[in-house]
């Protein structure tokens, strides 16, 4: 009847809507270009030929039949001396993940040997060497529902084109006899096996993976969620990360009164790495501090007389002010953000407008502090952007203010004079403390003993790229 159809309809509807919030737009994106699984692939190369020397793999038993004798054996303490991976490769398969492919491989294997035979026992060493090995993985990636990086064995094609073996040790004869018998059972097991183990090696990348933080602490303010909105978009040419991106205060995950608006990344591999940020991070963060009180600064009577701000600087600024205070007094500042400030990105400069309320005191000989008036400023600054160690560094330049008297227990002849004292006030006191507390900067990648080297930030209407290469150490 039309009272179903009509809830059918409406199902539909709530389910369109359901699918669109899921696919979230990021606030941070992350693309990995050929050039750097190219990269990725010879440090990994690297670090699989140390971890693979410093293998251990258990014993194993077999039997054979000579005729009509049967001789069982024991291969143990088996390790591997040496390995060269002269050939490989890695590419990205589009929808899937990575793809990488060893050929032409070379290993030898040494181990303890010790069989038993009617009326015949021994014992020795063996070594086994094997070459043309060709091995081709595909990781399968995606996101699981913890937000995290998921990467599953997809398929696996190994071949060996030989396998020798030489035993040493124990009676001349024997170990004669059973070399060229050992190198089938031993071609199995590597058959067998090989695949099976880079199976559990991925099980065990993917739960360390499942660990991985995806809650970066900035300092004692805020902390950055990097978790996946989406499952990694893998195409022919590079593997696209979209991240939250969001700031929040320590303590309190309610996310921002706003949303991030789509953004591309340029369409560019010359870098092995593209770091894409949007206004949203920029603008959370901004929220974040706010809600934290970061922007709420008192400039005391140790830091004034640190940065000079006294009342004899009023006579150049403010004479009314001067000719109240015959002893050189420090002033001291209260500044209170009454609104988050506004990030604004565009083509060529990143601004920054900070809101607030200013209240100005002077600290008498006798320590009490005398109130000398209070205002509304708007204080419009450029944010200079860098990048060192991962992270980035954020440092504001103060280039215009306003202001507007709410209250004063003097009379002012010209309220732009009181303007350039603040002026003066926030880029010699106030300003500097607002960069150290973002001079931590913000970690925009956890990379474990990786540099980014000679990164280059663009900036755009709405979002900025970071264009890198890396250096494993």
């Amino acid at each position: 009847d039309n009272g179903e159809k009509m809830l059918k309809t409406w199902y539909s509807i709530l389910l369109c809507w359901l699918s669109l919030q899921l696919e979230a737009n990021p606030g941070l994106k992350v693309r990995i270009t050929q050039k750097g699984l190219d990269y990725g692939r010879r440090i990994g190369m690297e670090l699989l030929k140390q971890a693979v020397l410093k293998e251990t793999f258990p014993s194993w038993s077999g039997q054979e039949s000579f005729s009509v004798v049967k001789v069982n054996y024991v291969i143990s303490r088996l390790r591997i001396n040496a390995v060269d991976f002269p050939e490989t490769s890695a590419s990205f398969i589009p929808g899937i993940g990575i793809s990488l492919s060893v050929a032409h491989a070379s290993a030898t294997i040494s181990a303890d040997w010790r069989m038993n035979a009617w009326l015949l026992k021994d014992q020795g060493g063996i070594t086994v060497s094997i070459s043309g090995l060709f091995i081709a993985v595909i990781f399968k990636v995606s996101r699981n529902s913890t937000g995290r990086l998921s990467m599953l064995l997809h398929s696996c094609q190994l071949s060996i084109n030989s396998v020798k073996v030489k035993l040493n040790g124990g009676s001349s004869w024997i170990y004669s006899f059973l070399s060229g018998y050992l190198e089938k059972p031993i071609h199995t097991k590597l058959d067998k096996n090989l695949c099976l183990n880079i199976k559990n090696k991925i099980q065990m990348m993917d739960a360390q993976l499942r660990k991985h933080k995806v809650l970066s602490q900035i300092d004692a303010f805020a902390q950055i969620d990097y978790s996946l909105v989406s499952s990694p978009a893998v195409f022919k040419s590079h593997i696209n990360l979209d991240l939250k991106g969001t700031v929040y205060p320590v303590g309190n995950h309610t996310d921002p009164p706003f949303v991030p608006a789509p953004f591309a990344l340029p369409n560019q591999g010359d870098s092995m790495l593209y770091l894409g940020v949007s206004s949203y991070f920029l603008k959370s963060a901004s929220l974040a501090y706010y809600r934290a009180g970061a922007f709420n600064i008192i400039i005391s009577e140790e830091l004034a007389t640190t940065f000079n701000l006294h009342t004899t600087l009023f006579k150049d600024f403010v004479p009314e002010i001067a000719l109240s205070y015959v002893t050189a007094c420090p002033v001291l500042l209260k500044l209170m953000a009454t609104s988050p400030p506004a990030v604004s990105l565009h083509a060529d400069r990143c601004i920054l407008q900070i809101t607030g309320c200013v209240e100005v005191f002077a600290v008498l000989p006798n320590s009490t502090t005398q109130y000398i008036f209070t205002g509304n400023l708007t204080a419009s600054t450029r944010a200079n952007l860098t990048i060192t160690k991962q992270k980035l560094i954020i440092s504001l330049l103060l280039k215009r203010l306003q202001f507007s008297l709410l209250h004063s227990t003097l009379r002012f002849s010209e309220m732009s004079l009181v303007e350039n004292f603040l002026s003066y006030a926030l880029q010699s006191a106030v300003i500097p403390r607002i960069n150290d507390k973002l001079g931590k900067g913000f970690p925009l990648l956890n990379l474990a003993h990786t540099t980014l080297t000679g990164p280059v930030i663009k900036m755009n209407q709405g979002h900025l790229v970071i264009a890198t290469d890396v250096h494993y150490k």
